[in-house]
């Protein structure tokens, strides 16, 4: 985009681009995202900014009538799998708050001097900047929904010392932490969500909770994608509750610092899901938020995907059919991975099946369960010497889990969030037992990448089947063996329709993700 057409986006109050960039006000101080409500300024006052901590750093404050620090994150960092992309994924599930710029540099295997220069060269602001901005994001979070002391809000949102929280507040939203707290009261906004707050779990006692709004932009399916998760959800790990149009969808958390759960309720009340944290540690909240909107999709760029793929005369009648349609992740990468084994050649529902078993005897119970939620899900360690016969499997698939466990537990294979995606899918194939399915699959939901086709899944194959696009759809991802997404059988290797829909992935990039959740779709309707 050009300055003059995010002007236009300005004038126009385009929703689409909150969170793309941000426009700074000379003449108020102030900055917005591109749909506040307040009445335009004038071009030659108006400064655009990549990110919120570009447009703090130049000395601007957010504005109290649109907070464009609440804005759902851009798709441009999913889309990229350069340094930048990567370094504002790991930003986002807060590494530099735990490890500071020299863990991220390390992560990313380059020098802090080159982070440093790379993501100010692009994105106005460094590492600690970005950072920053978040915690005063999770601080005024805290404050407005929470009775927490001030003092403990500053040290759960990741601030050193009081003195440094209460600084980055005032300068951030021109308010002192005790005024923010006390204008959200007078709305009533604040006494609602922290009477929630001490309501705990709806199933019993629990740790804190935190009722939260998580947004995003554009349509957004909820039938489809909270059909999708309830299919697949692993007994005791995960449920869903409530019937369609009404489910809520929960799970256990293993966090850096602790555990929790989440719940998110799938009914609609505007550009957001309403979402319930339980989280034994507060300093876990900014990871938690970050992993839970990565579970859900909400970064993605709805209307980006739709002109993409609506270009396809084949796809468009399903882009048409379901707008907002998302592409799932996951919060945990590496029981992604683990469930990914788990089914390869066989149905969903009987991978569901598989998985239950194995929390059932390798996960960690939680201290009192909580509904159906009874275990987090086995670590890495543990599954790497586990024998694994309760799961009734071939002994080579067995191998297969232990292996992927023992590779994620010694660094063999890395699937953290900025994790190279090029490298971890070089890393699952050398790994005896993965093909080019798994790891397709675990690139496209465990990293997040928006861009995977997986060609070789029997499911992908009917819908193309039925959507006429068999002819000419594809990718470079696929060939390997697994449950179709639809749940409608094993897959089978590269064979003639596999081949047969080599050579259009490319007229549906960089979004093809998606296109092949629409497929799936397709073939499960």
């Amino acid at each position: 985009m050009t300055d003059e057409s995010r002007y236009e986006a300005v004038r126009s109050r385009d929703a689409r681009f909150d969170g793309v960039f941000f426009l700074g006000v000379r003449t108020t101080g102030i900055y917005c995202r591109p749909s506040c409500p307040a009445v335009t300024p004038k071009r030659e006052n108006v400064r655009f900014h990549p990110t919120a901590a570009s447009a703090q750093r130049a000395g601007f404050r957010a504005c109290r009538r649109c907070r464009p620090d609440a804005v759902p994150g851009s798709a441009e960092w999913n889309v990229r799998a350069d340094l930048v992309g990567r370094a504002m994924r790991m930003i986002g599930d807060g590494v530099v708050d735990r490890e500071g710029v020299a863990g991220l540099a390390a992560r990313l295997g380059y020098s802090a001097r080159q982070v440093q220069r790379q993501l100010t060269a692009e994105l106005g602001a460094g590492p600690v900047a970005l950072a920053r901005a978040q915690r005063a994001h999770t601080a005024r979070v805290l404050l407005q929904t929470t009775p927490l002391p001030v003092t403990e809000i500053a040290f759960a949102a990741g601030f050193a010392s009081v003195r440094q929280f209460n600084d980055t507040v005032r300068e951030i939203y021109a308010r002192t932490p005790s005024a923010l707290r006390e204008a959200a009261s007078r709305g009533g906004h604040g006494r609602r969500a922290a009477a929630r707050a001490r309501t705990g779990p709806p199933h019993g006692p629990g740790p804190t909770g935190l009722a939260l709004r998580l947004a995003h932009r554009g349509p957004y399916v909820h039938r489809q994608i909270f059909g999708f998760l309830e299919r697949r959800a692993v007994p005791g790990v995960e449920e869903v509750t409530g019937g369609p149009g009404s489910r809520t969808y929960r799970r256990t958390l293993r966090l850096p610092y602790g555990t929790g759960i989440a719940e998110v309720d799938e009914e609609a009340a505007g550009d957001w899901l309403d979402c319930r944290l339980h989280l034994t540690d507060l300093r876990d909240l900014t990871t938690a938020v970050q992993r839970v909107r990565q579970l859900f999709d909400l970064d993605a760029d709805p209307q980006a995907v739709a002109e993409r793929l609506g270009d396809d005369e084949s796809l468009r009648p399903l882009v048409e059919a379901t707008p907002g349609l998302r592409s799932p992740g996951a919060t945990d990468p590496y029981e992604l991975a683990v469930r990914a084994v788990l089914g390869q050649q066989i149905t969903v529902a009987a991978a569901r099946t598989l998985a239950g078993r194995l929390v059932a005897a390798y996960g960690k119970p939680l201290a009192s369960p909580d509904g159906g939620l009874t275990h987090h899900f086995p670590d890495a360690g543990t599954l790497a010497s586990a024998p694994l016969a309760e799961l009734g499997m071939p002994e080579r698939r067995r191998a297969t889990l232990r292996t992927v466990a023992e590779a994620v537990a010694d660094g063999t294979v890395t699937l953290d969030p900025g994790a190279d995606r090029d490298e971890a899918e070089r890393s699952l194939l050398a790994l005896r037992g993965i093909g080019p399915w798994t790891a397709g699959y675990v690139r496209m939901r465990a990293l997040g990448d928006p861009d995977v086709f997986l060609d070789g899944d029997v499911g992908v194959r009917h819908g193309l089947a039925r959507s006429g696009a068999g002819a000419g759809a594809g990718g470079s991802t696929g060939g390997g063996a697994g449950t179709g997404g639809a749940g409608a059988g094993a897959g089978v290797g590269v064979d003639a329709g596999a081949a047969a829909s080599a050579g259009a992935g490319a007229r549906w990039r960089p979004w093809r993700s998606y296109a092949l959740h629409h497929l799936w779709h397709l073939a499960a309707s």
